[in-house]
């Protein structure tokens, strides 16, 4: 049976339309997917939107609306965002859909049965902007006395009944499992940050409002409405419908499950959500990687600041798989990132233009023009050949390890040193003179070339899998679905190709 692999982006929060963090995480979730689909992998890919909490309800009555006819209309966003951005997602999951109501429900009466809730009163401080709990040692003070959180949002003083999770009994739990489970957290700067954080103490949480009603009631008391964060956190589980008393086919990809998140909401998959399963007595996922944040030319992102990045305004402006490329390539994952026009527009001409564009067209284009377009067959394979088969072995030995640890950035460095041996290779045979000093020769390497960007073409489909698709169709491959292990199966000798177009535009600076 092929292994399951389950991956997950977070659930984003509709209160506001999507920016380019909400992208890259997007865009790097797929890129896993696709390259766990060339693997072999039976993948299963998730994304969906987060409807649920006061800052919706507020968003809404700030708007005139029904907080539902507003979900609707910015669920929808994220939902094109998802066809913009060409992500390859099995499924999108709203919190608004019964089958999410029901798993959560599922969730809080385990916990129940289980007596990991109980009824208390909540005195503290609490975010809006983050629907979060917060203790005062975990914000920054203002000069006028007031507190922020790690996010710059907002605090207020509240005093309000609440059912409280038993949080602090799951301390030891918790401590045991990054301990035991090296990989849980990535990277490991961001696990070191959340052990200090249950080593220094874990307060029970509170799981329940009444001050507001938009949410999911709670299924032993209709008083309450389920924080919003213990009911968001199931939507992961729900989407594979694990979060039930039936088993079926589905929920196996349980067994196997990543979580891709934002640095800023890693306390709550890390620590919440597995103590959340375990005392429940129900699977952990496998593990949580936190990526970091984007600026915008040196500055913080911010509304106030009028320069958030709409993705769809740089796609629209520089092409989508110059945008994933740019993403991707950038910033290693995990760490933050700063955008700007310059840095994609230096991507876009030399890797994508000068490196990957000009081999195929310079390549592909001499045997349009001298063989009548049909690529010939490799009849010496030399030290120069024996040289670049044995990169692409150290790709296909190295390539999965990388992933492995979500070093994007490093396979796509690996891939593109590739590229540059197969540049040098072309330019140093001189296909232009050995035209006429010996034919053999001569198709020998445009036969080799040919082959290098078929090869080419599978290592960068899960980066832009428009371009990868369209390299292959120019050489002959019209074959869908194709794995790394059918690189070398994959015949493209005597094929004719299709018409040789330029894969990307020069920008101009």
């Amino acid at each position: 049976m092929t292994d399951k692999f389950y991956i997950t982006t977070p659930i984003y929060y509709v209160n506001d339309k999507p920016h380019i963090g909400h992208a890259y995480t997007s865009v790097a979730t797929d890129f896993v997917a696709r390259f766990m689909r060339k693997k072999g992998y039976d993948v299963r890919f998730q994304t969906g939107t987060d409807e649920h909490g006061l800052k919706i309800q507020k968003a809404a009555e700030n708007r005139g609306k029904e907080p539902l006819d507003l979900c609707n209309e910015n669920s929808q966003i994220f939902r094109d965002l998802t066809k913009s951005l060409n992500l390859s997602n099995d499924d999108f999951i709203r919190t608004t859909e019964q089958r999410h109501i029901d798993g959560a429900s599922y969730l809080w009466k385990r916990l129940h049965e289980r007596n990991q809730i109980y009824l208390g009163e909540y005195t503290g401080w609490y975010s809006i902007n983050d629907e979060t709990f917060y203790n005062e040692k975990d914000l920054t003070k203002q000069n006028d006395g007031s507190f922020k959180t790690i996010t710059g949002g907002p605090v207020e003083w509240i005093t309000e009944k609440s059912y409280f999770f038993k949080l602090s009994e799951w301390s030891d739990k918790l401590l045991d499992l990054y301990k035991n489970n090296s990989d849980f957290i990535s990277p490991k700067s961001k696990k070191n940050e959340v052990v200090k954080f249950v080593e220094s103490g874990l307060n029970d949480l509170s799981i329940s409002r009444t001050s507001f009603k938009w949410g999911i009631k709670t299924p032993t008391d209709g008083s309450h409405i389920m924080y919003v964060w213990l009911d968001a956190l199931t939507c992961y589980a729900n989407g594979v419908g694990y979060l039930n008393d039936k088993k079926d086919k589905l929920n196996k990809y349980w067994e196997n499950v990543t979580h891709i998140v934002g640095k800023d909401i890693l306390r709550h998959h890390a620590v919440y959500w597995p103590a959340f399963l375990m005392a429940a007595d129900l699977d952990l996922p496998k593990r949580i990687f936190a990526h970091g944040w984007w600026t915008n030319e040196g500055s913080k992102i911010s509304k106030s600041l009028g320069n958030v990045i709409d993705p769809i305004e740089i796609i629209n402006e520089y092409g989508l798989e110059q945008f994933r490329y740019f993403l991707l390539r950038e910033v290693p994952f995990g760490n933050d990132g700063d955008f700007s026009k310059k840095a994609l527009i230096n991507r876009i001409n030399s890797d994508l233009v000068n490196d990957l564009g000009n081999l195929c067209q310079r390549s592909l284009t001499m045997i349009e023009k001298k063989l009548e377009s049909v690529v010939p067959n490799i009849t010496n394979k030399g030290n120069e050949e024996k040289a670049l088969q044995e990169s692409i072995e150290i790709i296909l030995d190295k390539g999965p390890a990388l992933i492995n640890e979500f070093k994007i950035h490093d396979y796509i460095k690996l891939v593109w040193e590739h590229i540059g041996k197969v540049n040098k290779y072309f330019n140093d045979s001189k296909p232009w003179e050995l035209e006429k000093e010996n034919e053999e020769m001569f198709l020998n390497v445009l036969a080799v070339t040919a082959e290098q960007i078929k090869n080419i073409a599978f290592f960068i489909e899960p980066i832009m899998p428009n371009i990868s698709k369209e390299m292959l169709e120019i050489v002959g491959v019209d074959k869908v679905n194709l794995k790394f292990e059918d690189m070398k199966r994959v015949n493209i000798f005597g094929n004719k190709l299709s018409k040789v177009n330029h894969l990307f535009k020069r920008v101009q600076e």
